[in-house]
Order: structure tokens, then C-alpha cells, then sequence
């Protein structure tokens, strides 16, 4: 799946890529150090965390507004009056 760069998942997903081909680049040229993977780890956790986090709090607000209790105008509403009567 791809998101466009522009979005906080686009951009989660471009550097978690980049994290990667940087670990990659770094693996062939025989600089090998446990620290680009954890880093590339440590990424995919907080991206998922910071996903999870976004989801928890869009659906508390979602409900908040779904809760919300609008009363009816005064005098039925009915409007427009359209000529049944």
C-alpha cells in the first residue's frame, strides 16, 4: 500500500524506507552495526504506536460529537410551508 507523502502515514512510510535503504547501504559497504536496524525497528514501533494513538483519539472524538444532543427548532421546524395545507 502506498500513501501519498503529503499525509503523516505517507510520510511514516517514506521514512521508514529511507531508514532502510540507509541500513541496506550500510550493510553492503561492510559498515555492519546493530544500530541501523534498531533504528529502522524503533521507527516501524512508533509509527504503529503514534497510528494507534491517532485511531484512539479520532474515535473519542467522533463519539463526543455523534453524542450531542441538537434540539428541534421552536414551532416544529417544519419550514417552507409548501402549500399542502
Amino acid at each position: 500500500m502506498i500513501f501519498a507523502p503529503w499525509t503523516p502515514m505517507g510520510y511514516a512510510e517514506l521514512e521508514v524506507r529511507r531508514r532502510v535503504a540507509r541500513a541496506q547501504l550500510a550493510d553492503e559497504r561492510g559498515d555492519r552495526g546493530a544500530s541501523a536496524i534498531e533504528w529502522v525497528i524503533i521507527t516501524g514501533v512508533l509509527v504503529a504506536l503514534a497510528a494507534a494513538v491517532g485511531l484512539i483519539i479520532f474515535n473519542r472524538i467522533r463519539d463526543e460529537a455523534n453524542s450531542i444532543v441538537i434540539p428541534d427548532a421552536p414551532g416544529g421546524g417544519a419550514g417552507g410551508g409548501g402549500g399542502n395545507e
